[in-house]
């Protein structure tokens, strides 16, 4: 109780600030526990899943969270490498078969340029194996948590009608029988909009043509599918962008050239858009403090409010199906830090506030902004160069922001779980409120001022508490921190004294207990966060 207690009490004194919050949900809008999901690189989807048996250090990381909410993180299996598969039902492509193109220092661990799925790619045992049974053979899903809704992409950039046809009949194969996990969307193609640029479409493909051939290839998915009249299993949009515009790519523009209207159109129940901070593709990465600052997360995701509110108006889910820091896997020395864990919580909660029911931030195998990372690495996620010795499975920062806001968000859906941004009038200190059914719950700060190594002075931020509504204000309450000793740190984070950087990504330590009152408030020091759980007394 004391560590806590005692850092805050000896960092410099900055400023202090009266924040309020509402002790009714009465503007707060609804969240569920697994608000922060993953969306996997399709290529070495079987390196996450396992292959004859589960990763278990993946299947642990996603246990944690589930353990948190009751809520399984969703899964979307796709991203470019979608829009490179093709299917074989033969021996010689059993699992997988991949053409990688060689590493380089800015993309130490490329997507597959071609790939060649078989039956073991989507059932991960698959009877001709003579020794397992057809009664026996296993099904990749079935490794993850159960519960897990899954939504996995289909190959629209060859333009194929048959290999549509054939991944349609392979995906949805994979979940029969399956009482545990389930087949939530199908998506067909992986940012169309790009497809003018990476030599998929002619250079003037534009969104009408989209939308158009969208319809033929979709009607094709959606029948192999079986999908029936109450089926809304088909993800629409999954664009790179969005010029918010009814005549170019954007939610508006398909809805404008009368893709709702469409036979598949009327399976589709959810928008998905996808979003970066800021592009690593070649170049100078960008800032830390840039990356975390509060201002540039809302204005970031605000510019996305028209589209939000176009597909709602429809009576539809919008969601951001492919997310994370920096493009083409994040920056160095920026995406895979503990500060990167303060945007996404950030990131993630503000999302709600705008209408974004859901936030996929995309993994794959050595990427550096990886929440996880499932499997033993040989080169560095950096710069590409061998490893003096392998780097065997381990969580990143980031993986911290999940947990935090699954604790936050809670385990009681049967009462109802909803978020609500406070109003800070600090630049660096973000806060959310969190109740069940009509109460108030938890809150979360954030201090993203970043701190580096190298510094010396590190500012704290005070904050008086009051409170609005008719019910009894809380009196105290008990504290959780996310520790972390530099905004630039790669490890040694704690959130309440323990730590998920373990062999197995299960938690250890023992929790540091941290009690305080309204009436005194609470010390946020520079890049940290804390949850607060409020009791009466």
């Amino acid at each position: 109780m004391l560590g806590g207690l005692l850092l805050a009490s000896l960092l410099p004194f900055a400023s202090a600030i009266q924040i309020t919050i509402p002790l009714g949900s009465d503007n707060a809008v609804s969240v569920d526990g697994n608000l922060m999901s993953l969306s996997i690189e399709q290529d070495r989807w079987l390196d996450w899943s396992g292959s004859t048996s589960g990763n278990s250090f993946f299947s642990n990381t996603l246990n944690n969270l589930v353990t948190l909410t009751g809520d399984a993180p969703t899964v979307r299996i796709g991203a470019n490498s979608e829009d490179h598969t093709d299917y074989a039902d033969a021996p010689a492509a059993l699992f997988v078969q991949e053409v990688f193109p060689p590493s380089t220092p800015t993309n130490p661990y490329p997507e597959a340029t071609a790939i060649v799925a078989g039956p073991g790619f989507y059932e991960a045992r698959h009877p001709l194996f003579c020794h397992v049974s057809l009664n026996d053979r296993g099904k990749a899903a079935q490794f993850l948590p159960s519960g897990t809704g899954v939504t996995w992409g289909v190959n629209f950039g060859g333009r194929n009608l048959t290999a549509v046809y054939l991944e349609t009949q392979a995906i949805v194969g994979a979940f029969d029988n399956l009482q545990d996990t389930s087949l939530d969307f199908l998506e067909l193609g992986n940012e169309a909009d790009l497809y003018k640029n990476n030599k998929l479409r002619a250079s003037n493909y534009n969104v009408a043509e989209y939308t158009t051939e969208w319809i033929q290839f979709a009607t094709n998915m959606s029948l192999t599918a079986g999908l029936n009249c109450s089926d809304t299993r088909i993800l629409g949009a999954s664009f790179a962008g969005s010029s918010h515009l009814n005549a170019s790519f954007s939610p508006q523009g398909i809805f404008a050239n009368g893709i709702l209207d469409s036979y598949p159109g009327q399976f589709i129940s959810t928008i998905s858009q996808h979003h970066y901070s800021g592009s690593f593709c070649s170049g100078s990465g960008g800032l830390l403090q840039d990356l975390m600052t509060k201002s540039t997360i809302r204005s970031n995701l605000s510019s996305f409010i028209p589209d939000i509110e176009a597909t709602q108006a429809l009576g539809l889910d919008y969601l951001f199906g492919e997310t994370n820091s920096y493009s083409c896997h994040g920056a160095p020395g920026v995406s895979n830090t503990a500060g990167a864990a303060l945007w996404a919580l950030d990131y993630a909660l503000f999302g709600t506030q705008i209408g974004i029911s859901r936030m996929y931030f995309h993994q794959g195998i050595g990427f550096k902004y990886n929440f996880i990372q499932p499997v033993t690495l040989n080169r560095s996620i950096l710069d590409g160069s061998n490893l003096a010795s392998p780097q065997q499975p381990h969580i990143q920062p980031a993986y911290y922001a999940a947990i935090i806001a699954a604790e936050a968000i809670g385990s009681n859906s049967d009462a109802g779980r909803s978020v609500l941004e406070v109003n800070v009038n600090d630049s660096r200190i973000a806060g959310y409120a969190f109740y069940e059914g009509d109460q108030l719950a938890r809150a979360v700060f954030i201090n993203s001022l970043a701190f580096f190594n190298g510094a010396t002075n590190r500012s704290s931020t005070h904050i008086d508490l009051s409170f609005t509504g008719s019910d009894s204000a809380p009196t105290s309450f008990s504290v959780k921190r996310l520790v972390i000793g530099f905004a630039d740190d790669v490890s040694s984070v704690t959130w309440g004294g323990q730590s998920y950087e373990t062999p197995d990504g299960r938690i250890s330590g023992s929790p540091a207990e941290e009690k305080g009152t309204v009436a005194e408030g609470i010390d946020i020091p520079a890049t940290q966060a804390v949850m607060l759980t409020f009791g009466s007394s």
